[in-house]
């Protein structure tokens, strides 16, 4: 086997971040969230305190804000309950886009 038969290829091995915009995807699973939290039914006392979690810059919707990527890290920390959430109300928009999320960037 020649060196370059051993040579692994980028675009064979590694997918970048490169044209994903994660922090928006996290802004469009937490504007569906927060969709579904609004009828008293799907709340209760732990999306009260995640929301409670939500920092600023989803607020402002500005990334540059969001240098520590608070947002991302609260939404892929609780991708299980969210999924859970989502699966509950049939919502399948909001499953796909939390699918995408984590697939492109938990």
């Amino acid at each position: 086997m020649s060196n370059s038969d051993k040579e692994i290829k980028v675009h064979e091995s590694y997918v970048s971040f490169k044209n994903i915009d994660c922090f928006e995807n996290a802004c469009v699973i937490i504007d569906h969230l927060i969709r579904i939290l609004k009828d008293p039914e799907n709340s209760n006392a732990y999306w009260e305190k995640f929301l409670a979690k939500i920092p600023k810059a989803y607020y402002a919707r500005d990334a540059k804000i969001d240098i520590k990527e608070e947002l991302l890290y609260l939404v892929c920390s609780s991708v299980s309950n969210i999924g859970e959430l989502f699966d509950e109300v049939e919502d399948e928009e909001a499953i796909f886009v939390l699918d995408k999320c984590e697939t492109e960037c938990c």
